[in-house]
């Protein structure tokens, strides 16, 4: 079984979502288990504070470094410790993968300015973004992590079929449209070739959009 930790300021942000859909399958079944950790749980103030001004001035507020490390060290993690940050590189698929084949990951969550940098250089194993984007803090970017690697335990999807046809798990590679029934629904036609029964076609077909949606997203022809 897959053990993910959880570090962050708003446990209750994960209660449902854990426990929904692909992530909820996979620890019913027993593949994956979820700590959800409070940092305010590692203060020592009345106040339970977490923040400080940032050295030099400046806008926001800081995390403090004192309660991730104790929090981490109470962890004693066996596997990589990934501070989400908009300053990470960015997460992709083989990353996914990568963390998939671990046996227990911990995802430490920012939130407010910033973290501090003594966090990530001496306490995390490595930062991931999710995007060139900047959201609420750090959970919204574990939560999609999460999703991505427990999707990839065996079994968790019931097939394989299911996540090898998926886009970016060959490489960088999107997948092709899919469709269902009805064949028309308001003028609007299933591709001929799909409902041919001709699997040598249809492989075809899939591999050239596959290919022809790739370049698009790369800014291609």
């Amino acid at each position: 079984m897959m053990r993910i930790n959880i570090v962050t300021i708003f446990p209750e942000y994960f209660a449902a979502p854990l426990e929904t859909g692909i992530p909820g399958r996979a620890a019913r079944a027993g593949l994956a288990g979820y700590r959800v950790i409070d940092l305010r749980g590692h203060t020592h103030d009345v106040h339970r504070t977490v923040d400080d001004e940032p050295y030099g001035g400046g806008a926001g507020m800081v995390m403090k470094p004192e309660p991730f490390f104790e929090a981490v060290e109470d962890l004693a993690p066996r596997g990589p410790v990934v501070l989400m940050s908009a300053r990470g590189r960015r997460f992709r698929h083989a990353d996914a993968v990568r963390l998939s084949l671990e046996t227990e990951i911990t995802l430490l969550c920012g939130h407010y300015k910033d973290v501090d940098q003594r966090v990530a250089d001496h306490l995390a194993t490595e930062e991931l973004s999710i995007g060139d984007f900047v959201v609420s803090g750090g959970e919204v970017a574990a939560l999609a992590v999460t999703d991505a690697v427990v999707r990839l335990l065996p079994g968790a999807l019931g097939d394989h079929e299911s996540a090898s046809s998926d886009s970016f798990y060959d490489e960088e590679v999107i997948s092709a449209p899919s469709y269902t029934r009805p064949a028309e629904y308001r003028g609007l036609r299933v591709p001929e070739v799909l409902r041919s029964g001709d699997h040598r076609r249809i492989e075809v077909w899939r591999a050239a959009e596959s290919e022809r949606l790739t370049r698009r997203r790369r800014g291609g022809s």
